[in-house]
């Protein structure tokens, strides 16, 4: 959700260096990212031109995450993005792209709002994590079966005798430390 304020204005000088008009400092394409991420829109505008290079700038901050292996983008749907370029389908991907988002944008907070509304945690409903881990846990075993799982014996108890003795030799060692 953006706030009701008007876009940041970020001013690029002929240095390539980036302006943010509000706080009157220089800021990084991974602090624009932080804008938006917070929910903030930006505009960014050369100085000497005016031209708008908002989009120039996303797209680099997109190409930038997905070099880093951040991965967001199926290789398919990058290479149905390159064919409509040249296709007739240029003319309707952007409304239906936008479209799309905003409608998964809606029914994520939809989502989140159903579940807080009907359990303000969500993890109650599992009995904690504990128990989230343990349906899992259930889960994965229906899944696989028994497949590729060893029985393991359970290991032996050792006797209170035994335990006794490992105290014994426990202390002697100390004390053999201690005279050191």
């Amino acid at each position: 959700m953006t706030d009701a304020k008007p876009p940041l204005l970020i001013k690029r000088y002929a240095s390539r260096r980036l302006y943010n008009t509000e706080t009157s400092d220089y800021v990084t394409l991974e602090d624009i990212a932080g804008f938006i991420r917070a929910g903030r829109d930006v505009s960014i505008v050369d100085l000497k031109t005016g031209d708008d290079l908002t989009r120039q700038y996303l797209l680099q901050i997109i190409t930038e995450h997905e070099s880093k292996g951040e991965n967001m983008l199926p290789i398919n749907v990058l290479t149905d993005l390159v064919r409509s370029y040249t296709d007739t389908a240029q003319s309707f991907v952007p409304e239906f792209l936008a479209n799309s988002f905003e409608l998964l944008k809606r029914q994520q907070a939809d989502l989140i709002e159903n579940l807080q509304t009907a359990l303000p945690d969500p993890m109650a409903a599992f009995g904690g994590f504990e128990g989230w881990q343990k349906k899992q846990q259930e889960f994965m075993a229906a899944m696989m079966g028994n497949w590729g799982k060893k029985e393991v014996p359970d290991p032996p108890t050792p006797a209170a005798e035994d335990l006794d003795e490992i105290k014994r030799q426990l202390a002697a060692l100390q004390a053999k430390l201690n005279q050191l």
